[in-house]
């Protein structure tokens, strides 16, 4: 790993270091957006590799991470925004992953800024929802093609690259000063998990709202200090939740957020108004921890486009980008499964 990233957290927290941080997803161009000849999943999947190249058999970005399963108790709320059976009142299993925003699978968990959530949600009628979160309120930058420019200006050379890159995304101000600002904790269960793109919900009666959704965590949040997180372990994020869902089961409340007319729908890296509508429609409990390589999210796919009926993609051009870049990202991990192999029934990974 390279000397910066080892000093993300600390100091004066580099730019750069938060850029590859704040990778929240595996953002790209779906091909017709642009020249084929200027971009493509495959060049957004190659900027994300570290410069000793990908860690074969993991997600190209979010790389390091760990499988929950629990369930989903829907209070019965948000039939009023979606047809979706998820909102119906009653209990649906979920699967996920807590994940670090970084290319490394072997990162140490102090040098990550951004933290992540994947969650798949499952209804008796056979359909699924997924959705791929992390714990900061907005993203980077506004527009998939400004992503690219920061990843690409990340990695030059140029001395100059993240002065030009900021000057001409002075959004990416906002997100700098989360960073340094936002407390860190020691535990994956004391942080929210925010979509930050929106969503359409439609209602029986047809009636949409453009949504965004967050998960709020019932743990009390602990913030720790610089020299705290120095002294942790390299994995201390795994093994603390595995110890604290071993002792009770983890809770986040669901939180859909409605927006007004006139709210930037099409760009994550703007906050909705804090006094916009929120509508709780129930309770994630997280019930068993497993390590990813054995796990059940292994081989998920969290594209957040894979909705159920009454909830669909928006103008917001991320999610289908998105789902371009996971797509490539899952068929290259796949095919290294021999890089990371599974382990047979009591033999030590």
């Amino acid at each position: 790993m390279p000397d910066f990233q080892r000093s993300l957290p600390y100091g004066s927290l580099a730019l750069i270091a938060v850029i590859i941080g704040a990778g929240a997803a595996a953002f790209a161009y779906t091909a017709g957006w642009f020249s084929p000849q200027r971009l493509t999943p495959n060049k957004m999947v190659a900027a994300f590799a570290p410069p000793g190249g990908p860690d074969l058999g993991h997600r190209r970005n979010h790389a390091k991470g760990i499988c929950f399963t629990g369930t989903f108790d829907s209070n019965g709320a948000g039939v009023e925004l979606s047809k979706a059976a998820v909102f119906a009142k009653g209990q649906y299993p979920v699967l996920g992953r807590f994940n670090l925003a970084t290319a490394s699978a072997h990162a140490d968990d102090a040098t990550v800024r951004v933290r992540g959530l994947g969650i798949q949600f499952s209804t008796p009628d056979g359909q699924v929802w997924r959705s791929a979160m992390i714990d900061a309120p907005f993203f980077t930058v506004s527009t998939p093609k400004a992503f690219y420019g920061l990843l690409l200006a990340s990695r030059s050379k140029d001395p100059d690259a993240m002065k030009t890159f900021i000057a001409a995304n002075p959004e990416f101000a906002n997100f700098v000063a989360w960073a340094k600002s936002a407390p860190w904790t020691g535990s994956y269960a004391e942080e929210p998990y925010n979509s930050l793109d929106s969503f359409v919900m439609t209602n029986r009666d047809g009636v949409e709202h453009v949504v965004r959704w967050s998960l709020v965590p019932e743990a009390k949040v602990v913030p720790i200090s610089e020299d705290e997180l120095k002294k942790r372990g390299p994995n201390f994020l795994e093994q603390e939740i595995t110890q604290r869902v071993a002792a009770a089961p983890q809770h986040w409340t669901l939180v859909v957020t409605v927006a007004d007319a006139g709210d930037p729908t099409a760009d994550p890296a703007k906050a909705w108004p804090a006094d916009r509508r929120k509508v709780e429609v129930g309770t994630l409990t997280v019930q068993k921890i497993e390590a990813e390589r054995n796990g059940p999210c292994r081989d998920i796919n969290f594209d957040p486009t894979v909705l159920p009926t009454g909830i669909t993609t928006s103008d917001d051009p991320f999610p289908a980008a998105r789902s371009s870049v996971y797509a490539k990202s899952y068929d290259l991990r796949t095919a290294e499964a021999k890089d990371y192999p599974r382990t047979a029934p009591g033999a030590k990974p």
